[in-house]
């Protein structure tokens, strides 16, 4: 296939929630030539949704007693023996800068009446420490303040450009990018380095707290350019996306974790508390924790949702507090004034995905994934509430400086060398299946039946094509994913963090690994263990 286009760049970025964005312009500060790659709009990526805030220990603005190691240890006890303590620990002090360059930037997050930054406590957390803006709207402020840079800085954006493949050199260096535009008419971007920012899996279930657009397309570029995943078993389900009705499907409102932070608790619909013994933190457990008990109270007692009981807040003080939320809760007819919300789990979050270090190298030469989309080591079996946003402040500018670095050094291919572009062919399996499948067998509870069941499935529906359409590479890519998430879950014959399996309940020793995925010489997903993972390096 000969390209419709071409174009060059010394970096492209794909995707434009905050990793994205903050390394398209960390990479523009240190002069490189960027081009940013997004299949929808400037504005339509994951970051928007996000409620809780940015967990973060700033100098003279954190509670007594808080550290930067005291959020280390609460990032590892969240992570379920599985982070990486040295990118946790590296990533973490990284972010009072990160916070402070947003805050430079323009970015207004809450403060108090004496002018300091408002702090939340959210799940995991063992003192008040997210700090964040409109009260629940901390992700639409953080890409706004992005935004507003990124449109001063003049990067060229391309908009309804969805990335299908890596242009590779003979010897397997990534060396730019084919792509379609929304049409389906394909173009080629050459370019030494490629980023990846391109966000989580959440359509993988019927139920999720992401957009249309999480469809897993980053990881499934990187695995068929040669990268190796982990950590993909590792679906962070949140424990309380408002519940609007059984026949619902896609992306449901959040009602985030900061609600529990100010003193809602968890109820059945006989009024019984449902974290009631359950861990030391109550209501304010880690996601997984919280989650699976609710999962456990509904099938006890029958119900497809638990209730949020806040009216201890008070009409007014809940609606000023968190503005998204009770809009979300008035648009369902729910006065949580006056009611508890229902609320029940839902897709959040990817815990693993590309492998990289704490700089976003991944595994290919020319690679590089930051945010969602890559497996950094800080996140391990459970992400720890609001390290996502600051994750990808922190990653993705440490993933461009480590590009603009590697180009210098000249340990980067010459685009130039790169083989003729083609559009792929891949399986693709149809969506609404897909999502069946995995909501019904590989959702927080999983067994060995369900999982071969949901293997048969997939394999069954599955149908080699060209990716010529944005549908088709995001359903391809969501079929690659599915398989490896069936694949890791499988192999892990044990419970822990985001991973429950009800015919392994117990969480062993000897599992306390990560399981790396990558194709092998047939084109299959397959289990190896030859390559280090991750880690400050």
């Amino acid at each position: 296939m000969t390209p419709f286009w071409e174009a060059g760049a010394d970096l492209v970025v794909v995707g434009t929630g905050v990793a994205g964005l903050t390394a398209a312009l960390t990479a523009r500060e240190l002069g490189l030539r960027v081009l940013v790659v997004t299949k929808a709009g400037l504005a339509e990526g994951n970051t928007p949704w996000a409620q809780g805030g940015v967990a973060v220990v700033l100098p003279g603005q954190h509670e007594p007693g808080d550290s930067v190691q005291r959020h280390v240890a609460d990032t590892l006890v969240a992570g379920a023996g599985l982070c990486e303590e040295a990118a946790v620990a590296a990533i973490l002090a990284d972010g009072p800068p990160a916070v402070e360059r947003l805050l430079r930037g323009g970015a207004r997050f809450d403060t108090t009446e004496d002018g300091r930054l408002a702090r939340a406590r959210e799940g995991g957390h063992s003192t008040f420490r997210v700090v964040h803006a409109g009260g629940d709207a901390t992700g639409a402020e953080v890409e706004r303040a992005l935004l507003a840079t990124l449109r001063d800085g003049r990067i060229p954006v391309l908009e309804q450009h969805i990335a299908v493949e890596a242009l590779r050199t003979p010897a397997g260096e990534v060396a730019g990018l084919v792509v379609l535009d929304g049409n389906g008419v394909p173009g080629a971007v050459r370019a030494p380095a490629v980023l990846l920012a391109t966000g989580g899996v959440g359509q993988l279930y019927q139920a999720t707290s992401n957009p249309e657009v999480a469809t897993g397309d980053g990881l499934a570029l990187a695995v068929r350019a040669g990268a190796v995943l982990a950590d993909v078993e590792f679906v962070q389900f949140h424990p309380t996306v408002l519940f609007t009705g059984a026949g619902e499907h896609g992306r449901r409102p959040l009602v985030t974790e900061a609600v529990r932070g100010e003193g809602a608790v968890l109820v059945d619909r006989a009024g019984a508390r449902v974290m009631a013994g359950v861990h030391p933190l109550a209501d304010l457990a880690p996601r997984d924790v919280v989650a699976a008990a609710i999962t456990r109270r509904m099938v006890a007692t029958g119900a497809d949702h638990v209730l949020l009981d806040a009216t201890h807040l008070g009409g007014e003080a809940f609606r000023r507090r968190f503005p998204t939320v009770h809009a979300a809760c008035r648009a369902a007819g729910i006065d949580p004034a006056a009611e508890p919300i229902p609320v029940a789990p839902a897709a959040h979050f990817a815990c693993g995905g590309v492998v990289t270090t704490v700089d976003g190298r991944a595994s290919v030469t020319g690679l590089y994934a930051a945010g969602e989309v890559a497996r950094t080591g800080l996140h391990g079996a459970n992400r720890l509430a609001s390290n996502s946003l600051l994750e990808g402040l922190v990653v993705g500018a440490r993933a461009a400086r480590a590009a603009a670095a590697d180009l210098a050094a000249g340990r980067l291919a010459d685009p130039r060398a790169a083989e003729p572009a083609e559009l792929p062919a891949a399986p693709v399996v149809e969506r609404a299946a897909l999502q069946r499948v995995m909501s019904r067998y590989a959702a927080i509870g999983r067994d060995a039946s369900g999982l071969v069941e949901a293997e048969s499935v997939l394999e069954a529906h599955s149908v080699h094509r060209p990716l010529r359409t944005h549908r088709e590479v995001e359903d391809a890519a969501l079929a690659m994913v599915a398989r490896a998430v069936l694949l890791a879950a499988g192999e892990r014959k044990e419970t822990r963090g985001c991973h429950v399996r009800t015919d392994f309940p117990r969480t062993e020793e000897s599992w306390r690994r990560s399981l790396p995925l990558r194709l092998d010489a047939a084109g299959r997903l397959a289990f190896f263990e030859t390559v280090a993972l991750g880690g400050a390096a």
